[in-house]
């Protein structure tokens, strides 16, 4: 399953138009600074028994989605 445009919507209202993302590893001291384009990450894979709600929904630009261990995994 994928995110709804409602959680969508509601994730990046949360995000305030910024990355999410404040993994030390991708560099970070704090919140990353992009403000987009943004993608949609699931903070527990649906594999692993995430679901596609607004606390499971991360907003992050692509460069840091790119660097999370599950980007491109289904």
């Amino acid at each position: 399953m994928a995110f709804s445009q409602l959680v969508k919507d509601q994730a990046l209202a949360r995000a305030g138009g910024r990355c999410e993302c404040t993994r030390l590893r991708h560099g970070h001291i704090g919140r990353c600074l992009k403000r987009g384009p943004f993608h949609f990450h699931h903070k527990t894979a649906l594999a692993v028994g995430g679901y596609d709600g607004l606390s499971n929904c991360e907003v992050l630009c692509v460069s840091c989605h790119k660097l999370t261990q599950s980007y491109g995994r289904s």
